[in-house]
Protein backbone atom coordinates (compact mmCIF):
# COMPACT_ATOMS: atom_id res chain seq x y z
CA UNK A 1 0.00 0.00 0.00
CA UNK A 2 1.56 3.31 -1.11
CA UNK A 3 -0.97 5.63 0.52
CA UNK A 4 0.49 7.40 3.54
CA UNK A 5 -1.49 7.39 6.74
CA UNK A 6 -0.32 9.00 9.97
CA UNK A 7 0.07 6.61 12.90
CA UNK A 8 1.01 7.00 16.54
CA UNK A 9 4.24 5.03 17.04
CA UNK A 10 5.23 6.02 20.58
CA UNK A 11 3.66 7.45 23.75
CA UNK A 12 5.07 9.23 26.79
CA UNK A 13 3.61 10.81 29.90
CA UNK A 14 4.30 12.63 33.12
CA UNK A 15 2.37 13.70 36.21
CA UNK A 16 3.78 15.53 39.25
CA UNK A 17 4.39 13.67 42.51
CA UNK A 18 2.17 15.77 44.76
CA UNK A 19 -1.32 14.29 45.20
CA UNK A 20 -4.22 16.59 46.04
CA UNK A 21 -6.92 14.24 47.29
CA UNK A 22 -10.57 14.96 47.93
CA UNK A 23 -9.87 14.62 51.63
CA UNK A 24 -7.30 17.41 51.46
CA UNK A 25 -9.70 19.58 49.44
CA UNK A 26 -12.23 19.20 52.25
CA UNK A 27 -9.86 21.24 54.42
CA UNK A 28 -9.50 23.97 51.80
CA UNK A 29 -13.01 24.61 50.56
CA UNK A 30 -16.59 23.68 51.49
CA UNK A 31 -16.95 20.27 49.83
CA UNK A 32 -16.56 16.59 50.64
CA UNK A 33 -15.24 13.41 49.07
CA UNK A 34 -18.66 11.87 48.45
CA UNK A 35 -19.99 14.98 46.70
CA UNK A 36 -16.95 15.26 44.42
CA UNK A 37 -16.81 11.55 43.60
CA UNK A 38 -20.53 11.28 42.88
CA UNK A 39 -20.63 14.28 40.56
CA UNK A 40 -17.27 14.02 38.82
CA UNK A 41 -15.69 10.61 39.42
CA UNK A 42 -12.51 12.31 40.66
CA UNK A 43 -10.74 11.03 43.79
CA UNK A 44 -7.44 12.89 43.47
CA UNK A 45 -5.41 15.06 41.13
CA UNK A 46 -1.68 15.79 40.70
CA UNK A 47 -0.29 19.27 41.34
CA UNK A 48 3.03 20.78 40.20
CA UNK A 49 3.97 22.56 43.41
CA UNK A 50 7.22 24.15 42.23
CA UNK A 51 6.51 27.85 41.79
CA UNK A 52 9.34 28.22 39.28
CA UNK A 53 8.06 25.48 36.96
CA UNK A 54 5.33 25.91 34.36
CA UNK A 55 3.57 23.86 31.72
CA UNK A 56 6.83 23.52 29.79
CA UNK A 57 8.23 21.38 32.60
CA UNK A 58 5.35 18.90 32.29
CA UNK A 59 5.73 18.85 28.50
CA UNK A 60 9.48 18.35 28.60
CA UNK A 61 9.19 15.45 31.05
CA UNK A 62 6.47 13.76 28.96
CA UNK A 63 8.49 14.20 25.75
CA UNK A 64 11.68 12.92 27.37
CA UNK A 65 9.79 9.86 28.60
CA UNK A 66 8.65 9.14 25.02
CA UNK A 67 12.11 9.74 23.54
CA UNK A 68 13.80 7.47 26.08
CA UNK A 69 11.29 4.62 25.84
CA UNK A 70 11.17 4.68 22.03
CA UNK A 71 14.94 5.26 21.70
CA UNK A 72 14.44 8.20 19.33
CA UNK A 73 17.09 10.70 18.32
CA UNK A 74 15.51 14.14 19.03
CA UNK A 75 17.39 15.55 16.06
CA UNK A 76 15.19 13.43 13.78
CA UNK A 77 11.99 15.13 14.98
CA UNK A 78 10.69 17.41 12.22
CA UNK A 79 8.20 19.44 14.22
CA UNK A 80 6.70 19.83 17.69
CA UNK A 81 3.09 20.80 18.29
CA UNK A 82 2.40 21.99 21.82
CA UNK A 83 -1.27 21.60 22.71
CA UNK A 84 -1.96 23.68 25.81
CA UNK A 85 -4.35 26.17 27.39
CA UNK A 86 -1.77 27.29 29.96
CA UNK A 87 1.38 28.38 28.12
CA UNK A 88 4.32 29.49 30.23
CA UNK A 89 3.86 33.07 29.06
CA UNK A 90 2.20 35.17 26.37
CA UNK A 91 3.85 35.73 22.95
CA UNK A 92 6.89 33.44 23.44
CA UNK A 93 5.65 30.00 22.33
CA UNK A 94 5.98 27.31 24.97
CA UNK A 95 6.37 24.68 22.25
CA UNK A 96 9.45 26.42 20.86
CA UNK A 97 11.12 26.32 24.28
CA UNK A 98 10.14 22.69 24.82
CA UNK A 99 11.56 21.64 21.44
CA UNK A 100 14.89 23.26 22.26
CA UNK A 101 15.04 21.76 25.76
CA UNK A 102 14.45 18.19 24.52
CA UNK A 103 17.09 18.56 21.84
CA UNK A 104 14.71 18.71 18.86
CA UNK A 105 16.74 21.55 17.37
CA UNK A 106 15.98 20.54 13.77
CA UNK A 107 12.24 20.88 14.39
CA UNK A 108 9.97 23.88 14.08
CA UNK A 109 7.43 24.25 16.85
CA UNK A 110 4.37 26.20 17.91
CA UNK A 111 1.46 26.21 20.36
CA UNK A 112 -2.09 25.11 19.60
CA UNK A 113 -4.91 26.25 21.90
CA UNK A 114 -8.43 24.87 21.76
CA UNK A 115 -9.05 24.38 25.50
CA UNK A 116 -9.81 20.75 26.38
CA UNK A 117 -9.96 19.85 22.68
CA UNK A 118 -6.40 21.06 22.06
CA UNK A 119 -4.85 17.61 21.85
CA UNK A 120 -7.64 16.27 19.62
CA UNK A 121 -7.20 19.22 17.24
CA UNK A 122 -3.45 18.64 17.45
CA UNK A 123 -3.88 15.06 16.30
CA UNK A 124 -5.63 16.31 13.17
CA UNK A 125 -2.85 18.82 12.53
CA UNK A 126 0.00 16.37 13.17
CA UNK A 127 -1.58 13.74 10.95
CA UNK A 128 -2.06 16.22 8.10
CA UNK A 129 1.62 17.19 8.18
CA UNK A 130 2.68 13.53 8.05
CA UNK A 131 0.18 12.61 5.33
CA UNK A 132 1.49 15.47 3.21
CA UNK A 133 4.71 13.52 2.85
CA UNK A 134 6.84 16.47 3.92
CA UNK A 135 7.45 15.38 7.50
CA UNK A 136 8.38 11.99 8.96
CA UNK A 137 8.33 12.55 12.71
CA UNK A 138 5.85 14.94 14.33
CA UNK A 139 5.82 15.15 18.11
CA UNK A 140 2.47 16.17 19.60
CA UNK A 141 2.48 17.12 23.26
CA UNK A 142 -0.56 17.90 25.39
CA UNK A 143 0.15 19.47 28.78
CA UNK A 144 -1.41 21.92 31.20
CA UNK A 145 -0.56 23.30 34.62
CA UNK A 146 -4.17 23.95 35.52
CA UNK A 147 -3.31 24.67 39.14
CA UNK A 148 -1.79 27.95 37.90
CA UNK A 149 -5.19 29.29 36.87
CA UNK A 150 -7.49 27.65 39.44
CA UNK A 151 -9.00 29.63 42.30
CA UNK A 152 -8.82 27.28 45.27
CA UNK A 153 -11.62 29.16 47.04
CA UNK A 154 -14.00 28.37 44.15
CA UNK A 155 -15.40 24.90 44.85
CA UNK A 156 -17.06 24.75 41.43
CA UNK A 157 -13.70 24.61 39.64
CA UNK A 158 -10.96 23.68 42.12
CA UNK A 159 -12.26 20.12 42.50
CA UNK A 160 -12.04 19.43 38.77
CA UNK A 161 -8.57 20.25 37.53
CA UNK A 162 -5.11 18.77 37.87
CA UNK A 163 -1.68 19.07 36.27
CA UNK A 164 -0.09 16.65 33.82
CA UNK A 165 1.10 16.02 30.31
CA UNK A 166 1.43 13.39 27.62
CA UNK A 167 3.12 13.08 24.26
CA UNK A 168 2.70 10.99 21.11
CA UNK A 169 4.85 10.61 18.01
CA UNK A 170 3.17 10.55 14.61
CA UNK A 171 4.98 8.82 11.74
CA UNK A 172 4.05 7.64 8.22
CA UNK A 173 2.33 4.27 7.95
CA UNK A 174 1.80 2.21 4.80
CA UNK A 175 -0.44 -0.53 6.26
CA UNK A 176 -3.55 1.61 6.51
CA UNK A 177 -3.14 2.11 10.27
CA UNK A 178 -3.28 5.40 12.16
CA UNK A 179 -5.78 8.24 11.81
CA UNK A 180 -8.75 7.16 9.70
CA UNK A 181 -11.28 9.94 10.07
CA UNK A 182 -12.10 13.01 12.11
CA UNK A 183 -15.11 15.13 12.94
CA UNK A 184 -14.10 18.42 14.56
CA UNK A 185 -16.37 21.34 15.37
CA UNK A 186 -16.51 24.66 17.21
CA UNK A 187 -19.13 27.22 18.21
CA UNK A 188 -18.46 30.69 19.61
CA UNK A 189 -21.68 30.55 21.61
CA UNK A 190 -19.56 29.02 24.37
CA UNK A 191 -17.14 31.93 24.68
CA UNK A 192 -18.54 33.20 27.99
CA UNK A 193 -19.31 29.90 29.69
CA UNK A 194 -15.75 28.68 30.27
CA UNK A 195 -12.97 31.24 30.28
CA UNK A 196 -10.33 33.30 32.04
CA UNK A 197 -11.85 36.78 31.75
CA UNK A 198 -8.74 38.95 32.03
CA UNK A 199 -5.14 38.87 30.84
CA UNK A 200 -5.85 38.98 27.13
CA UNK A 201 -6.17 41.91 24.75
CA UNK A 202 -9.84 42.45 25.62
CA UNK A 203 -9.28 42.98 29.35
CA UNK A 204 -5.56 43.54 30.00
CA UNK A 205 -4.13 42.84 33.43
CA UNK A 206 -4.61 45.56 36.02
CA UNK A 207 -4.71 45.94 39.77
CA UNK A 208 -8.49 45.56 39.66
CA UNK A 209 -8.44 42.37 37.55
CA UNK A 210 -6.08 40.78 40.04
CA UNK A 211 -8.17 41.86 43.03
CA UNK A 212 -11.30 40.51 41.36
CA UNK A 213 -9.67 37.13 40.61
CA UNK A 214 -10.30 37.59 36.89
CA UNK A 215 -7.15 35.68 36.01
CA UNK A 216 -8.61 32.42 37.28
CA UNK A 217 -10.67 29.99 35.24
CA UNK A 218 -14.42 30.45 35.54
CA UNK A 219 -17.20 28.29 34.22
CA UNK A 220 -20.97 28.00 34.12
CA UNK A 221 -20.93 24.32 35.06
CA UNK A 222 -24.51 23.43 34.14
CA UNK A 223 -24.29 24.97 30.68
CA UNK A 224 -20.89 23.43 29.91
CA UNK A 225 -22.10 20.03 31.11
CA UNK A 226 -25.21 20.19 28.91
CA UNK A 227 -23.25 21.08 25.77
CA UNK A 228 -20.49 18.58 26.55
CA UNK A 229 -22.83 15.63 27.05
CA UNK A 230 -24.67 16.31 23.80
CA UNK A 231 -21.81 17.25 21.51
CA UNK A 232 -19.22 14.70 22.62
CA UNK A 233 -21.75 11.91 22.23
CA UNK A 234 -23.05 13.25 18.91
CA UNK A 235 -19.56 13.52 17.43
CA UNK A 236 -18.62 10.01 18.52
CA UNK A 237 -21.83 8.52 17.16
CA UNK A 238 -21.38 10.33 13.85
CA UNK A 239 -17.81 9.09 13.39
CA UNK A 240 -19.01 5.51 13.85
CA UNK A 241 -21.86 5.87 11.37
CA UNK A 242 -19.67 7.60 8.80
CA UNK A 243 -17.18 4.71 8.91
CA UNK A 244 -19.80 1.94 9.05
CA UNK A 245 -18.65 0.86 12.50
CA UNK A 246 -20.83 -0.82 15.11
CA UNK A 247 -20.19 -0.92 18.82
CA UNK A 248 -18.73 -4.39 18.27
CA UNK A 249 -16.12 -2.94 15.91
CA UNK A 250 -14.87 -0.46 18.51
CA UNK A 251 -12.10 -1.81 20.70
CA UNK A 252 -11.59 1.26 22.86
CA UNK A 253 -13.19 4.61 23.63
CA UNK A 254 -10.65 7.22 24.75
CA UNK A 255 -12.74 10.12 26.06
CA UNK A 256 -11.66 13.47 27.46
CA UNK A 257 -11.48 13.10 31.25
CA UNK A 258 -13.57 16.04 32.44
CA UNK A 259 -16.45 14.34 34.24
CA UNK A 260 -17.32 10.68 34.65
CA UNK A 261 -20.97 11.40 33.86
CA UNK A 262 -20.01 12.90 30.48
CA UNK A 263 -17.83 9.87 29.77
CA UNK A 264 -20.68 7.53 30.69
CA UNK A 265 -23.12 9.44 28.50
CA UNK A 266 -20.81 9.15 25.48
CA UNK A 267 -20.22 5.45 26.08
CA UNK A 268 -23.96 4.93 26.55
CA UNK A 269 -24.77 6.60 23.24
CA UNK A 270 -22.34 4.23 21.50
CA UNK A 271 -23.73 1.29 23.49
CA UNK A 272 -20.22 0.32 24.57
CA UNK A 273 -19.59 -2.02 27.44
CA UNK A 274 -17.72 -0.50 30.37
CA UNK A 275 -14.61 -2.62 29.75
CA UNK A 276 -14.04 -0.81 26.43
CA UNK A 277 -14.01 2.67 27.99
CA UNK A 278 -10.59 3.85 29.14
CA UNK A 279 -10.84 6.03 32.24
CA UNK A 280 -8.23 7.48 34.60
CA UNK A 281 -10.12 10.57 35.78
CA UNK A 282 -10.18 9.25 39.36
CA UNK A 283 -6.36 9.64 39.55
CA UNK A 284 -5.70 12.88 37.71
CA UNK A 285 -8.90 14.90 37.38
CA UNK A 286 -9.17 17.08 34.28
CA UNK A 287 -5.68 17.86 32.97
CA UNK A 288 -7.21 19.64 29.93
CA UNK A 289 -4.81 19.14 27.00
CA UNK A 290 -3.12 16.31 28.87
CA UNK A 291 -6.12 14.03 29.33
CA UNK A 292 -6.15 12.10 26.03
CA UNK A 293 -2.41 11.38 25.84
CA UNK A 294 -2.34 10.42 29.52
CA UNK A 295 -5.07 7.85 28.87
CA UNK A 296 -3.01 6.42 25.98
CA UNK A 297 0.04 6.46 28.27
CA UNK A 298 -1.69 4.67 31.14
CA UNK A 299 -3.31 2.00 28.95
CA UNK A 300 -0.62 1.63 26.26
CA UNK A 301 0.07 -2.02 27.17
CA UNK A 302 -3.57 -2.93 26.53
CA UNK A 303 -3.66 -1.42 23.06
CA UNK A 304 -3.00 -3.89 20.24
CA UNK A 305 -1.99 -3.36 16.63
CA UNK A 306 -5.11 -2.88 14.50
CA UNK A 307 -7.38 -1.90 17.41
CA UNK A 308 -10.16 0.52 16.48
CA UNK A 309 -10.01 3.50 18.84
CA UNK A 310 -12.48 6.36 19.12
CA UNK A 311 -11.16 9.52 20.77
CA UNK A 312 -13.52 12.29 21.82
CA UNK A 313 -13.23 15.64 23.57
CA UNK A 314 -15.15 18.77 24.45
CA UNK A 315 -13.67 22.09 25.54
CA UNK A 316 -14.25 25.77 26.11
CA UNK A 317 -14.96 28.04 23.24
CA UNK A 318 -16.83 25.75 22.53
CA UNK A 319 -14.64 23.19 20.77
CA UNK A 320 -15.31 19.48 20.35
CA UNK A 321 -14.99 16.47 18.11
CA UNK A 322 -14.10 12.84 17.62
CA UNK A 323 -11.30 10.96 15.85
CA UNK A 324 -11.22 7.38 14.57
CA UNK A 325 -7.74 5.87 14.91
CA UNK A 326 -6.33 2.41 14.18
CA UNK A 327 -3.58 1.57 16.64
CA UNK A 328 -0.27 0.83 14.92
CA UNK A 329 1.83 -1.28 17.29
CA UNK A 330 1.97 -3.77 20.13
CA UNK A 331 3.79 -2.64 23.26
CA UNK A 332 6.90 -4.78 23.75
Amino acid sequence: MNTITAAITAVGGYVPDFVLSNKVLETMVETNDEWITTRTGIKERRILKDADKGTSYLAIKAAQDLIEKANIDPLEIDMVIMATATPDMMVASTGVYVATEIGATNAFAYDLQAACSSFLYGMSTAAAYVQSGRYKKVLLIGADKMSSIVDYTDRATCIIFGDGGGAVLFEPNYEGLGLQDEYLRSDGVGRDFLKIPAGGSLIPASEDTVKNRQHNIMQDGKTVFKYAVTNMADASELILKRNNLTNQDVDWLVPHQANKRIIDATAGRLELEESKVLVNIEKYGNTTSGTLPLVLYDFEKQLKKGDNIILAAFGGGFTWGSIYLKWAYDKK
